[in-house]
């Protein structure tokens, strides 16, 4: 069985940080291109980073970039995400995906999602 398990949530004031993990099992992703995404109280799912199978090629959305940083550990079968100067507008469950592609295609070629991890931040 498949699974995305997202760790590295919490509670931070603004300005804070926090590293998020997605650590998967039932089957290795090292070939596969991985993102992530949040969800906030009343708003849908959007996309926030992603990378490429081999983490050379990463995107960000407009509001993180500068501040987050997606990486990955093949070898462990995980991608992080950093985030720094955090915000309020930060907080939402945070998701990761897996695609079923070595090139991130956007949410449409998303595979498999992971459970989600809450990020509060306060002001």
């Amino acid at each position: 069985q498949v699974q995305l398990v997202e760790s590295g949530g919490g509670l931070v004031q603004a300005g804070g940080s926090l590293r998020l993990s997605c650590t998967a099992s039932g089957r290795s992703f090292s070939s596969n291109a991985m993102g992530w995404f949040r969800q906030a109280p009343g708003k849908e799912r959007e996309f926030v980073a992603a990378l490429n199978w081999s983490g050379d090629n990463t995107k960000y959305a407009d509001s993180v970039k500068g501040r987050f940083t997606i990486s990955r550990d093949n070898a462990k079968n995980t991608v992080y995400l950093q985030m720094n100067s955090l915000k309020p507008e930060d907080t939402a469950v945070y998701y990761c995906a897996a695609s079923y592609s070595s090139a991130w295609l956007g949410r449409s070629s998303v595979d498999y999602w992971g459970q989600g991890t809450q990020v509060t931040v306060s002001s």
